[in-house]
């Protein structure tokens, strides 16, 4: 098999959320860390969707951020192409590789300048790398409009005058612009009415198709999901508690916690299935469980879940961090 893509290896990232120096020493606290994300690793091949799926506080959207670099991990590394991208790359190496991943933001409103026309937002990314000048920019920009299936013309309107949909596709053809082979998708769908998420994804999926993107595809929708990846990783309090592909996950999944996330799907079919409900919140970040994090919602906890953490194995088809899957107790339920 040829090398991946992206290979995301032991990534962790904790923030110092500690009191301000002086009201530490009086009230005699240490500082306090709030660990996001938790020796995270996984790969994605050239010209698949790997999705990131969990509940919000999960630790997806700081991934995100950690593989594009609008924050710097506190251990572990991000390989594009085998390259580290926090080995210290600087100048035309630099720009010729960040130019080939960009992203595109769950809020598409947010991540429009409002003061700016859409045909130089969508320039942006060519006046950063370069790669385009005068007339024929302009002419790129007009191409990318009527590739994400809006006109020319709206080049020189403003991001207020589109709907939520349409900012949407003014974001993916700014994504697009610099010629990108990854595109890292945080939520980009959420903000949006189920009829026009439909749109995008559709047209997310004929992009793909058409120019060979790999994405990395973040969501809380594991219907969205089952529609866009090949592969999904389920994430809990910063720690990947599964790793399948889509089918497998959707027909034998293994983990207790992902087992409950699909039975808050709603059953279109009317199966009939025994489904149960969602139990229990997630945890506090700032003081998690001891063993597994999931040990005070899964009901097939025991002493060994509540001392000791589980770390990801592999079983057939999947990759599950459970002690319960590990023992075969999963199998009694």
């Amino acid at each position: 098999m040829s090398a991946p893509l992206l290979d995301v290896k032991n990534l962790s990232v904790a923030f110092d959320v500690s009191k301000p120096w002086l009201n530490r020493m009086i009230e005699r606290q240490d500082k306090l860390f709030l660990k996001a994300v938790d020796n995270v690793s996984f790969s994605i091949n050239k010209g698949e969707t790997f999705a990131l799926v969990g509940e919000s506080g999960s630790g997806k959207s700081t991934i995100a951020r950690l593989i594009v670099g609008l924050l710097g991990p506190s251990s572990g590394d991000v390989l594009f192409e085998g390259k580290s991208l926090s080995a210290g790359l600087e100048g035309a190496e630099a720009r010729r590789l960040r130019r080939r991943f960009q992203m595109i933001f769950q809020d598409p409103f947010a991540s429009l300048n409002p003061r700016w026309h859409v045909g130089d937002i969508i320039a942006e990314p060519l006046r950063v790398f370069r790669t385009e000048t005068g007339a024929k920019r302009r002419e790129r920009v007009a191409e990318l409009l009527s590739l994400v299936g809006l006109s020319p013309e709206d080049a020189a309107r403003f991001p207020h005058q589109f709907s939520g949909g349409q900012r949407q596709r003014v974001a993916i053809a700014r994504a697009l612009a610099a010629n990108p082979d990854f595109i890292v998708c945080d939520e980009p769908t959420s903000a949006l009415d189920v009829s026009v998420q439909a749109q995008i994804l559709n047209l997310m999926k004929d992009l793909q198709r058409q120019l060979g993107l790999t994405y990395l595809f973040i969501s809380h929708d594991l219907s969205v999901v089952r529609h866009m990846a090949d592969r999904i990783g389920v994430l809990y309090l910063g720690r990947l508690a599964e790793v399948a592909d889509a089918k497998t996950l959707f027909t034998a999944r293994q983990h207790p916690y992902t087992r409950m996330l699909l039975d808050a799907v709603p059953d279109l079919e009317m199966t009939g299935r025994t489904r149960k409900p969602v139990e229990g919140e997630i945890p506090s970040p700032l003081d998690p469980p001891s063993g597994c994090a999931f040990n005070p919602r899964c009901p097939l906890a025991n002493a060994r879940c509540r001392t000791e953490r589980p770390e990801l194995r592999e079983y057939g088809p999947t990759w599950a961090a459970c002690h319960a899957v590990e023992e075969g107790r999963d199998k009694t339920v």
